[in-house]
């Protein structure tokens, strides 16, 4: 890739968006050309050839000539990764504690999830929830050494696992921790290998790099148990993420080049990645002790889609709660519906903030099932990737990060505008996909602002004052507790911003003074006085009045 070829396509098939990259070595570096966005009904094919023809008329003959780019799309390589429908497995358990566990851990492998438990249901029930033909695969597990209310009922699980060989011989059965001790002690007779998940030291999912052994029917997969692993459960969720990998994967393809990308810049990287079925949190950092002298932690979640299958009680109330529209309850959940069925129907307006009201919620139940991400220091740039980003100004996404993300500290905000991320990552070569993400480090992502987030700022008529200099340009502002301050730094553009507070606050370490070097972007410098985490009011048209407040200078022209 680095080498050969002079140009080539990136695509990124999701589930409700095909997104499309032409890049081309201009002048010994790799350049992002063009990119492109349509409804993934549209044949990908005719995309492509839009895109090239596009590239070939806005851009300088010379760079046309050098890249030689072809007039047919048919002509130019293509890197894909395909974003698929999470496949479904069923959990099964002997009490219902142990099967919330584990459904916990098979989601953050970016499974979804059906269980039920012995404590619940009788054998016969679970049988059919297992059968059920929208089941890819099942999981049946306890903790090794099992626990006391799991002991007596190995026999029962065990029975439970062979009659769904019996009845569905080409199913995956999992068997996790000391439900697969037991088995093996049994009369089960051949039992198909275990199947290694692919591990990544340290990590709460491994990343693979490429495609695991698929299991052949009738076979049974022996997994670690959920009690295994640091943190707990990390061991089995390495095991089903490989049971699904792909060497094509999309998300997976990000959590690579967030790993590679952390190399690259030589810092700590987040990336949040929400689409249409799923989403994706990844941490990279320097790590020299690591494989490849990075760390990574990752984890999908079903819980993180940016529409939910269902628009149950909890989702609609958690789209209330961040919305700026006065809708009711249940014109809310039927746009919500309307949105699941036609995602890029009303793209504008109102569509708009409902797409980035429900962008927060997938973010913050994302956050909520990622612990041990947060539990490691606060990365220095934050990267928003997936298709529901491009519905608002970058302004505006730098907002809704900070929103959700209550991390004292200072950070770097930027959106994967041209989805490279996934595409990228199906680069097997880890040299020659750092090289490329090197080359294309200024076009890669775009630049939304910085975020200086202080905790512990007391109450009073004024916290301290900041003074933003950059280019002998100064800008002083008073830091009044409890607000957003917002300071103008254009992209690409680095800024001196030293802070006086009038008590000691947390940002990153405790003090009263500071100076932090920021980068510019669309929304500039958030300088972050509000409540960590983040308190709104209860009465409802408060809330909405205090969020559009929030939103308006970030967002001109949006009504409300």
């Amino acid at each position: 890739m680095t080498s050969d070829p002079r140009a080539f396509f990136t695509l990124d098939l999701g589930a409700a968006t095909t997104a499309a990259a032409l890049v081309g070595n201009v002048q010994g570096s790799w350049r992002l050309l063009g990119s492109l966005a349509l409804p993934a009904t549209i044949d990908r094919e005719a995309i492509l050839q839009l895109l090239l023809r596009r590239v070939r008329e806005a851009a300088p003959a010379e760079i046309v000539a050098e890249t030689e780019l072809p007039e047919a799309a048919a002509d130019v390589g293509r890197l894909v990764a395909r974003t698929t429908p999470p496949p479904t497995i069923a959990v099964i358990a002997a009490t219902d504690a142990r099967r919330v566990s584990l459904g916990t851990v098979a989601d953050r492998a970016g499974w979804r999830v059906r269980g039920g438990s012995l404590d619940r249901g009788d054998r016969l029930d679970l049988l059919r929830t297992a059968l059920d033909p929208a089941v890819e695969a099942v999981l049946v597990g306890a903790a090794d050494p099992p626990l006391t209310d799991e002991r007596a009922r190995l026999e029962d699980l065990q029975a439970l696992a062979d009659a769904i060989t019996e009845r569905r011989p080409n199913l995956p059965v999992v068997l996790a921790g000391s439900v697969a001790g037991s088995i093996t002690g049994s009369t089960m007779g051949s039992a198909g290998p275990a199947i290694p998940g692919p591990a990544v030291p340290g990590a709460l999912v491994g990343v693979p790099a490429l495609e695991a052994e698929k299991p052949e029917g009738g076979e049974r997969l022996f997994a670690p148990a959920p009690n295994t692993g640091d943190p707990p459960g990390s061991a089995l969720t390495a095991f089903l993420l490989g049971m699904r990998a792909r060497s094509d994967d999309a998300r997976q393809g990000v959590a690579r080049s967030t790993s590679s990308l952390a190399a690259v810049t030589d810092r700590h990287v987040e990336t949040l990645e929400i689409g249409f079925e799923a989403g994706l949190r990844a941490a990279a950092w320097p790590a020299p002790d690591e494989p490849g002298g990075v760390a990574i932690l990752s984890a999908e979640s079903v819980a993180a889609a940016l529409f939910p299958a269902e628009a149950d009680e909890q989702t609609v109330d958690a789209v209330l709660a961040w919305s700026t529209l006065p809708i009711d309850r249940t014109r809310l959940r039927d746009r919500l519906r309307e949105l699941r069925l036609w995602p890029w129907a009303d793209a504008q307006g109102d569509g708009a903030l409902l797409r980035l009201a429900s962008a927060r919620v997938a973010v913050a139940r994302l956050m909520t099932v990622t612990p041990a991400v947060s539990a490691h220091a606060a990365a220095d740039l934050v990267i928003a990737a997936g298709g529901v980003w491009s519905a608002a100004p970058g302004s505006a996404v730098a907002l809704a990060l900070a929103d959700v993300r209550r991390r004292p500290g200072a950070c770097q905000m930027a959106v994967d505008h041209a989805r490279l991320l996934g595409p990228l990552g199906t680069i097997e070569d880890e040299g020659e996909r750092r090289q490329l993400l090197d080359d294309l480090r200024d076009d890669l992502l775009l630049p939304i602002g910085s975020v200086v987030l202080a905790q512990g700022v007391r109450p009073g008529r004024t916290g301290g004052r900041v003074a933003v200099r950059s280019n002998g340009d100064s800008t002083e502002r008073d830091l009044v507790p409890g607000t957003l301050e917002i300071v103008d730094v254009p992209p690409g553009q680095l800024a001196q911003a030293e802070f006086e507070f009038r008590e000691p606050v947390l940002v990153g370490t405790r003090g009263k003074r500071f100076a932090i070097e920021v980068s510019g972007g669309l929304a500039g410098l958030l300088v972050d006085l509000r409540d960590i985490p983040l308190r709104l009011p209860d009465r409802a048209e408060r809330r909405r009045d205090v969020l559009a407040d929030w939103q308006r200078p970030l967002w001109p022209g949006i009504e409300p």
